[in-house]
C-alpha cells in the first residue's frame, strides 16, 4: 500500500499555487506592520543592516513586480517562511504573499547604498544614529565596498547618506571627496547629506547625479520638536536650488508619515515640494527602541499609505515628475516606500 501523502505539505501546495503576486494592497499592509518574524536559518548575505531600523536586521521580499523590505522582530505579526519553490509571508495562518528574498548587495539590491558618517551631532528624536554613535568610513574603506559590489556584476547604482560628525560643511566636503573617487565606476551616483547654503554647487561639482535632502517632519510646528536644532527653511531653500542645478527627477527629499502630523500638513508638504521640482520620499515611521516616548510615532495603517501615495502619484503628474527616472536612492529600490512610478 502506497503511504498517504503528507496532508501539510499538500495545503501548502495549495496554498502556494494559489497566491498571486504581491498586489499594491498587500505591499501597504505589509509596509503598514514594518516588520517580520523569520521561520528557519538565514544567510547573511539575505539580511541587511541599513535603513529605518539603524542597528538591526532587515530583509528584502520581491513579489512579481514589487519588492518589500521588512525588519526582523520577534513579535511580528507577520511570519515568513522559505520553502524549496521561494518564500512565504503568513499573517497568522493567512497567507499574505509568495515571492523570494532578493539578496542586497550593499543593503539593498543592485545599489551599493552606504553610511559614510554613522553618527551625529544633531538628535533627531525619530532617529537611532545619534544614540548608537558608529563609526566614520574612510574614503579608501568606501571604495573598497564599492569595488567588491561591483565584482558581483550586479552594481547598477550609488547611494551615499551620512549622518553629520563635526558640522554639514564638513560632512559635505568628506562626501565630496569619495564621490570624486566613485566616478570611475562608472555608474549613477545619489547623495543624501545635511544640506547648508552652497552645498549644491559642491555636490554638482564633485559629480553626484542627484541630491536627497530630508524634510523628516511635514508640519513646520512639529518641526523643532522633532528635528531640535535643524532649520526647516534652510531645507526647503537647498531642495529649490538643487531643482535647478541637477534637473528635473533629480532632487527627493524624506517625509516620514506617523510623527503626530495630519492629512492636511502632508498633502500642503507633497504640494509644496512637487510645485518645486522635488520628489518626495513618503516614509513610514520606524518607531526604534531607543527613542521609545521621545516624540509620537505611531506606524501608518495600510489605508493611510495607500491614499497619501495615490495623492503623491496625482501630485507627481500634475507637476510633470515621474518617479521611474530615479537613478539611485529610494525610489529605485522601492523597498521601503509605495513608490509612485513603479509601485502605482
Amino acid at each position: 500500500m502506497r503511504p498517504l501523502p503528507d496532508m501539510q505539505a499538500l495545503f501548502l501546495y495549495g496554498l502556494r499555487e494559489n497566491c498571486r503576486a504581491m498586489d499594491l494592497e498587500t505591499k501597504a499592509k505589509l509596509l503598514s506592520v514594518g516588520t517580520v518574524q523569520l521561520s528557519g536559518p538565514y544567510a547573511a548575505g539575505q539580511m541587511s543592516t541599513a535603513g529605518p531600523g539603524a542597528g538591526g536586521q532587515s530583509v528584502f521580499f520581491k513579489s512579481g513586480e514589487r519588492m518589500v523590505r521588512l525588519s526582523v522582530a520577534a513579535n511580528s505579526p507577520l511570519r515568513l517562511e522559505k520553502h524549496p519553490d521561494g518564500a512565504l509571508i503568513f499573517w497568522g495562518e493567512r497567507l499574505l504573499a509568495k515571492g523570494e528574498l532578493a539578496e542586497p548587495l550593499l543593503h539593498c539590491p543592485q545599489q551599493a547604498y552606504i553610511t559614510v558618517s554613522e553618527r551625529c551631532i544633531y538628535d533627531c528624536k525619530f532617529c537611532a544614529v545619534p544614540k548608537l554613535q558608529g563609526g566614520v568610513k574612510s574614503r579608501q574603506t568606501v571604495c573598497r565596498m564599492v569595488e567588491d559590489a561591483q565584482s558581483t556584476g550586479q552594481l547598477c547604482a550609488i547611494s551615499l547618506t551620512s549622518g553629520v560628525e563635526t558640522s554639514p560643511q564638513k560632512e559635505a566636503a568628506r562626501v565630496a571627496e569619495i564621490v570624486r573617487d566613485l566616478r570611475r565606476f562608472g555608474v549613477p551616483i545619489g547623495v543624501s547629506v545635511s544640506p547648508f547654503p552652497g552645498v549644491n554647487e559642491i555636490l554638482k561639482r564633485a559629480g553626484a547625479d542627484e541630491v536627497k535632502y530630508n524634510l523628516e517632519s511635514a508640519d513646520r510646528d512639529l518641526f523643532p520638536r522633532v528635528c531640535p536644532g535643524i532649520s526647516f527653511q534652510e531645507i526647503m531653500d537647498a531642495l529649490q536650488e538643487a531643482v535647478g542645478i541637477f534637473g528635473q527627477n533629480r532632487v527627493f527629499s524624506n517625509i516620514i508619515v506617523g510623527l503626530g502630523e495630519s492629512d492636511r500638513a502632508l498633502h500642503h508638504s507633497i504640494d509644496e515640494l512637487t510645485e518645486m521640482g522635488v520628489l518626495p520620499v513618503l516614509r513610514a515611521v520606524y518607531p526604534h527602541p531607543l527613542r521609545v516616548g521621545e516624540v509620537e510615532m505611531v506606524r501608518p495603517s495600510e489605508q493611510r499609505l495607500l491614499e497619501l501615495a495615490c495623492y503623491l502619484k496625482k501630485a507627481l503628474v500634475k507637476n510633470d515628475l515621474d518617479g521611474a527616472q530615479a537613478l539611485t536612492g529610494c525610489y529605485r529600490c522601492t523597498g521601503c516606500d509605495l513608490v509612485p512610478g513603479r509601485d502605482l
